[in-house]
């Protein structure tokens, strides 16, 4: 059977239907629409998206797909001051949100334009959380916390320790609740000792010092 043969058959079933009646005919195009527009392939990860508790940041790059509306879906960035810009609904915050929480507040702010909106939010890179490091290493500058991250993985990505680094005198410095804080890590007792390594697992925005 041919697709064109399995369309005209979906259009008859639909215009036979009894609750057509006259309209029929022109509801016919918009089910025809639907028959021919499949759920988007990237649903399945954007329902593990909205489910879960990661906080969106600036410069994320998120996908936001409406189905079966086109005109409101893209690609958008994350600007600086946290907001997204989408054709008809114009800027929208995201920053401080999880994905969930942004797809109900695009569902509401659609529904002035769609009668019953159907969205997804999908995280596309993670480009919001970032870690630094500066000092006595081959490659020092911020690099992306996409996954959880150790000092000595973060040193490892840079290149490793420069010729003139002093191991035993690196510092992690963070901000807990406005205040800065700083943690010692010990590179040299980290990578000989026969014990498990004492090592610090970075959080975003950590600065890693390398005297």
């Amino acid at each position: 059977m041919t697709i064109r043969t399995v369309f005209i058959a979906c259009a008859c079933v639909l215009g036979a239907h009894p609750s057509f009646g006259q309209a029929g005919a022109a509801a016919a195009p918009a089910q025809t629409r639907l028959l021919q527009s499949p759920l988007p392939s990237s649903t399945a990860s954007a329902v593990d998206a909205a489910q879960s508790d990661y906080v969106i940041g600036t410069d994320d790059m998120l996908s936001i797909v409406f189905w079966r509306d086109q005109q409101l879906s893209s690609d958008v960035l994350v600007r600086p001051d946290g907001k997204i810009s989408l054709p008809l609904l114009d800027e929208v915050m995201a920053a401080g949100l999880t994905p969930r929480q942004l797809r109900d507040r695009l569902r509401i702010e659609a529904e002035r334009y769609v009668s019953v909106p159907v969205v997804t939010v999908v995280v596309k890179q993670i480009n919001s959380r970032k870690v630094y490091i500066t000092g006595q290493v081959v490659r020092p500058g911020q690099y992306p916390l996409a996954t959880s991250m150790t000092v000595l993985q973060l040193i490892a990505t840079a290149g490793g320790l420069g010729d003139y680094a002093k191991p035993r005198g690196i510092r992690v410095v963070r901000v807990e609740q406005g205040h800065p804080v700083t943690l010692r890590f010990d590179y040299t007792n980290a990578t000989t000792t026969s014990k498990a390594p004492s090592n610090i697992e970075l959080k975003s925005g950590d600065t890693v010092v390398v005297p």
